[in-house]
């Protein structure tokens, strides 16, 4: 950590070229890569190989959710690649495919956190019935929906990157994928910041407006004598509604408030000034894709089908079993004793007469 401080500070030599093979970086995503390779392959079996069958939406957003945090792990590879060769080559994979598939999974991701938030809400405030956009069929197509336009997104700057800057000569007074960037794909690239801004924003204000009316639904249910038997579950919606804002916020709200600046005011900064601006975004990129960590919590506490496959149901069913056995001993032992209590009883009676 103090190594990049360092980064942060020098005045010497402000040489991208020296930041992206940095130690420091290619430690910190080899980390996260094994523990979020193993959590999601953990996930991905529960959902994809097993026999459970999808009883709501939210568990059609969940398995979305879960293939969007695989495909982020499977990408992170390039990335560390990327830091640790410096290659033309290497940076042009990344650049083209590995950005690419990158950021249209960091995207996936954070609009099926939404769409499980708007689910739940709708449940707390219809507990009765069930809305339109809570069916399986619907989710179902909002879910092939948000891959298309994801991917349809994604094209055009893959695309555009192959026809224009594969193979660029690296500009030293740039850094990252930027330094290979032709104007078309650097207007698309800046159009593509501003979409994405405009859409996390988005995203961010519906959360909150989720949580405060879940919050406002709570308090009503609590002056409300006919809800008191259901006042534990709106009490346990309100942890799941808050366990998921705090995920989404601490991996992806720094960094989109790092992500405009970095993409319109970095070009007219002095170099160091620019360095210092790659540095900081690279460290709020390793933030969020922790949130490929975090999202097998969410799916732990939304989820009963999730917990019942890990085994969870099974323990406790064993143990209600163990239970039960060792009652049946207790009543079968009881029962042998009073009846030789009572023969003993017809015994002793029979002798006095």
């Amino acid at each position: 950590m103090n190594s990049i401080f360092y980064l942060l500070k020098t005045n010497a030599s402000c040489e991208f070229s020296k930041i992206p093979s940095h130690p420091a970086f290619i430690f910190a995503y080899s980390l996260v890569f094994l523990v979020s390779l193993v959590l999601n392959c953990i996930t991905m079996r529960v959902y994809f190989c097993s026999n459970q069958h999808v009883q709501s939406s939210v568990t059609v957003y969940m398995k979305n959710l879960a293939a969007a945090d695989f495909f982020l792990c499977l990408c992170l590879p390039l990335r560390i690649a990327n830091y640790a060769n410096s290659s033309d080559i290497m940076r042009n994979i990344y650049c083209s495919f590995g950005a690419t598939a990158f950021y249209l999974n960091m995207y996936a991701s954070i609009l099926f956190m939404d769409f499980i938030a708007a689910n739940r809400y709708l449940k707390i405030v219809r507990p009765l019935e069930t809305h339109a956009l809570q069916t399986v069929r619907t989710a179902r197509h909002i879910s092939i929906g948000t891959w298309l336009s994801l991917l349809a997104m994604s094209s055009v700057y893959f695309i555009l990157f192959l026809l224009t800057s594969w193979g660029h000569v690296h500009k030293p007074e740039k850094s990252g994928c930027e330094a290979l960037h032709s104007p078309q794909l650097s207007l698309v690239y800046k159009i593509t910041h501003s979409v994405s801004m405009v859409l996390f924003t988005f995203v961010l204000v519906s959360l909150i407006a989720l949580y405060w009316g879940t919050l406002q639904k709570i308090k009503q249910a609590q002056l409300s004598t006919q809800t008191k038997s259901r006042s534990h579950k709106f009490r346990k919606s309100k942890r799941n509604m808050l366990v998921l804002v705090v995920v989404f916020c601490v991996c992806f709200v720094p960094y989109h408030l790092v992500r405009l600046p970095y993409a319109f005011i970095k070009p007219q900064t002095k170099l160091c000034t620019a360095q210092a601006f790659y540095v900081l975004k690279e460290l709020t990129v390793l933030l969020s894709v922790l949130n490929a960590c975090l999202d097998p919590l969410i799916y732990f506490i939304f989820c009963k089908a999730f917990r019942a496959q890990l085994g969870l149901r099974r323990m406790s069913d064993s143990m209600r079993d163990s239970d039960d056995k060792s009652q049946q001993r207790r009543m079968s032992n009881m029962l042998s004793y009073i009846e030789t209590r009572i023969s003993t009883l017809r015994r002793e009676s029979a002798h006095s007469i």
